[in-house]
């Protein structure tokens, strides 16, 4: 279902995918409003599951996870209980930021944040161990152009 937003939220949520840190009384000013009106609108905002959650976004290559993979995964298995341990075994994995089912000559598309090349394939060598996968094909990402969380509202 979708809900229904005004411009004020819109603008809220605008002010919120930018920093969400920020106190009240910025967000009002930045949107012409006030504190009591915005801080409604925010908590009916978290009540309808728009604001699904606030998190602090981390610098990976801070981090020293400076090699970004994108891994193509076919599979020749299609059952319920194959799918349930791979998505078990996914989730499972810190290293694996996204993962996504997909229509197509692909049947899974996941990100993959680690140090380098050979903790790729560490992450690469237990992943086989645990889940029969048909072919798998890596991508090192050599440039990130774009990347953010803010939804365009």
């Amino acid at each position: 279902m979708v809900t229904q937003l005004d411009d004020l939220d819109r603008k809220i949520l605008t002010e919120l995918q930018e920093d969400a840190a920020q106190s009240l009384d910025e967000i009002a000013r930045k949107v012409g409003s006030s504190k009591t009106p915005v801080w409604n609108r925010i908590r009916r905002m978290r009540e309808q599951k728009v604001i699904v959650k606030q998190t602090a976004l981390l610098d990976a290559e801070s981090l020293g996870l400076e090699a970004c993979f994108f891994v193509l995964i076919r599979t020749s298995e299609h059952e319920a209980e194959w799918q349930g341990k791979f998505l078990h075994v996914l989730r499972a994995r810190p290293e694996v930021l996204e993962a996504h089912r997909l229509a197509g000559d692909i049947d899974y598309l996941l990100k993959v944040r680690v140090k380098n090349a050979r903790a790729y394939d560490l992450f690469y060598q237990a992943l086989i161990s645990e889940v029969k996968i048909f072919n798998v094909t890596a991508l090192l990402s050599m440039e990130e152009i774009k990347s953010t969380t803010a939804l365009p509202l």
